[in-house]
């Protein structure tokens, strides 16, 4: 007869009851779900399949004993006494694990240190010999666990954690481990929606463990196949033939193309996680079956090639340590609830989050929660069924409305505002089919072509924003006034806007120090654009500024277009769009400087928005001179874009880029790469760069081709230099440091 023999099949928190079904399902028997897994009976073929097959379990021991135990001695007597050379030899490497706390050991590493001299002392009368101790990697593992008065010893005969695969050698930060990503994939019933021909889109994929699982699982493949080693192979006890025997009949069953009509596509912002991703799948076999690329979260479709009216959308937002905010995860997860909703119509959804508040940002309904463990972290997996009836609540900020008005709702034009309404029109005209080429959403329509009308106005994706210079003081104010009136009514004329309110006003005045950081209004109302393939929040009527200087839009590209694989730098880097940019054109990593808190939280929606980790962008909330005189870090690419002036409170002296702008760059240029690139830019009209830097460096002005289209009436908005280290000559002293 068979031998039956007692096993426990460790867990993550939350994965007791699948595992307790998965166990079943390979022939275990007397199975008994607790806080530390799942006990079961059965013979030891029962164990080799759950060491193969087990997507979700961490351990798989055996016990060879169990003694009730009053005290150490009593430890020491009950490990001394068991047959140890049933199990191992005195050539065995191995080690303890112990587990438990009493009044007598109240130290695990003391209780070990008990078991492993117990051992040994056994192995030293028997033999004369004495077995190796290797913490690291034994031959064989001995797990004592001391609870409710017993000691019970097992042997660990899977080895290093189950959960580990060999495919992910480096996972990124906050990686979801991989038996956690199946227990996601089986709640989310996926090996049925595979069976049925659905398909399966992760859209923030990371280094890919959702689509390797999910990989595995439609091809049948036992997740322990490629495993070099498990612990039984240490133990006497193991059986060679019939391991041999099971895991040729896991071979056997592997199919060897995913069922027809299945596709398994993942996406993310980060171009290095993209490459671990395909790294990672290679390893495994699943290269032409895992299919990633890089793509931003709002790009993303549903797999148009064939019919596809089911399948699973599977999603670990970066929440915890990957977002340093909960606002800026909720702005993500509001994000992804739009693409769920817009995209993937009939599919179903499975999406992990930290916070329930993180789910409710979706804007749509969950029908099903469950809570899990992820190492010490408190996650949740949240499945949607993307149907009809499951509506999205409205979260995001809504676009400004500028259509569906009627000609008696606008204003009748006086003669001044005919002639700003027939230059906004030549202007449009002469734009479109640069806009139209470009795919520009956000352009200067007109910049005081006429200077009588000295308004600068932007169109952001639809939305109007309207800027005033401030008159001369020789102009006289009810005049003014007029003027101004003119161009507004021109441009709801010419754009079809009803109501003046939905025209972003600013009447603008020469700002110095904070003064551009100060709110000039409450609405709280912001519209989300694109630009070069990235997603970007604008604000256009709380703010003196809009979130998006429009004229640096060349030279952001010019940075996408360079900074692939590359490290780059961004000082009084505002919002952060150009290291959006950067992480969208493929940075290799960036780091952001600037003094605001409320454009560095703004820049977090930017990142988020866009699905980029602030691991690979990180956010430095410092005075830029302070954090660059302490800084040791080099970069390949740099963007110097300093005010004209500040005078910061958090700041020891105020700033002006004419009279400190050398030390800048000599600090500046400090941190950048033997061959790198250093772009400095600024917006002082009367700015001139000093004859030291031009000496000390080799220096290119590029403002001309850092000025789009629709700023050629503009050409002293910025100024802009490339800047890059002599070859040879001079050498600039250490105090420039």
């Amino acid at each position: 007869m068979t031998q039956q023999l007692s096993f426990l099949a460790t867990c993550p928190v939350g994965l007791g009851p699948l595992l307790l079904e998965e166990l079943a399902a390979l022939g275990a028997l007397s199975l008994r779900e607790t806080p530390s897994g799942v006990h079961f009976t059965g013979p030891l073929a029962v164990a080799y399949r759950a060491c193969l097959w087990s997507r979700l379990a961490n351990r798989v021991l055996v016990r060879i004993s169990e003694t009730a135990v009053s005290n150490t001695d009593d430890v020491y007597a009950a490990t001394r006494g068991l047959k140890w050379s049933d199990h191992m030899s005195s050539h065995t490497c191995f080690a303890v694990e112990f587990r438990g706390q009493t009044s007598y050991i109240k130290n695990t590493h003391f209780g070990a240190l008990k078991v492993k001299d117990a051992i040994v002392d056994f192995f030293r009368d028997h033999t004369g010999q004495r077995p190796t101790v290797d913490a690291k990697s034994p031959d064989l593992r001995i797990v004592a666990q001391l609870s409710k008065g017993k000691l019970s010893l097992s042997l660990d005969l899977s080895g290093d954690s189950l959960h580990r695969r060999g495919y992910r050698l480096e996972g990124g930060k906050a990686p979801l481990k991989e038996n956690i990503a199946a227990g996601v994939l089986i709640r989310a019933g996926w090996a049925q929606t595979a069976a049925q021909g659905g398909s399966l889109v992760d859209p923030m994929c990371g280094s890919g463990t959702l689509l390797i699982e999910a990989a595995q699982i439609a091809l049948r493949i036992p997740p322990g196949l490629n495993r070099d080693r498990f612990g039984f192979m240490g133990w006497l006890g193991h059986q060679p033939d019939q391991w041999q025997v099971i895991r040729a009949e896991g071979q056997a069953g592997v199919l060897t193309a995913l069922p027809h009509g299945v596709e398994i596509r993942g996406y993310d912002g980060d171009v290095a996680a993209i490459r671990r991703a395909e790294e990672n799948a290679r390893r495994m076999g699943l290269g032409s079956v895992v299919r990633v690329r890089a793509r931003q979260l709002s790009d993303i479709t549903k797999p148009t090639h064939q019919t596809m009216e089911t399948g699973l959308l599977v999603v670990n937002p970066p929440w915890g340590e990957r977002l340093s905010t909960t606002a800026a995860a909720e702005k993500l997860y509001s994000a992804l609830g739009q693409v769920m909703h817009s995209e993937f119509s009939g599919w179903n959804a499975a999406v992990l989050a930290a916070q329930m508040s993180h789910a409710k940002a979706t804007g749509l309904r969950s029908h099903k929660q469950y809570k899990m463990k992820s190492g010490p972290i408190d996650i949740a997996l949240f499945l949607f069924a993307l149907d009809e009836a499951n509506k999205l609540r409205q979260t995001q900020e809504k676009p400004l409305d500028d259509g569906g008005v009627s000609q008696q709702d606008l204003p009748t034009l006086s003669t001044g505002g005919e002639m700003v309404a027939n230059r906004l029109r030549k202007n449009l005209k002469k734009l479109s089919r640069w806009r139209e080429q470009e795919k520009v959403t956000c352009f200067r329509i007109y910049d005081a072509d006429m200077p009588e009308y000295a308004v600068a106005i932007d169109m952001y994706q639809g939305a109007i924003h309207m800027a005033e210079y401030a008159p001369p003081k020789t102009v006289n104010e009810v005049d003014a006034n007029r003027r101004f009136d003119d161009v507004i009514d021109a441009v709801q004329v010419v754009f079809n806007v009803s109501s003046r309110g939905d025209i972003a006003v600013k009447r603008r005045k020469k700002q110095r120090g904070l003064d551009q950081y100060e709110r000039v209004g409450r609405r709280n109302q912001r519209l989300l654009v694109n630009e070069l393939g990235a997603k970007l929040w604008v604000n256009l009527f709380d703010y003196l500024d809009t979130g998006l200087f429009l004229d640096h839009r060349p030279l952001r590209e010019r940075i996408q277009r360079e900074v692939k694989g590359k490290r780059f730098l961004n000082l009084f880097c505002y919002t952060g769009v150009a290291s959006v940019q950067a992480g969208v054109g493929g940075a290799r990593y960036s780091t952001s400087v600037d003094l605001s808190n409320t454009y560095l939280e703004w820049f977090r929606d930017n990142l988020a928005i866009n699905g980029l980790s602030e691991s690979r962008h990180q956010i430095i909330r410092d005075d830029v001179l302070n954090w660059l005189a302490s800084e040791t870090s080099e970069y390949d690419l740099i963007l110097l874009d300093p005010p004209t002036f500040s005078n910061s409170k958090s700041t020891a002296s105020d700033f002006d880029v004419q009279r400190d702008h050398v030390s800048l760059i000599r600090l500046t240029m400090a941190r950048l790469a033997g061959d790198g690139v250093l772009y400095f830019s600024n917006n002082n009209r009367r700015f001139l760069l000093a004859a030291e830097i031009t000496e000390e460096f080799d220096v290119e002005e590029i403002t001309k081709s850092t000025l789009g289209p629709d700023f050629t009436r503009s050409t002293h908005i910025h100024k802009c230099w490339r800047i890059v280290r002599k070859v040879s000559g001079f050498t600039w002293p250490e105090a420039a440091h």
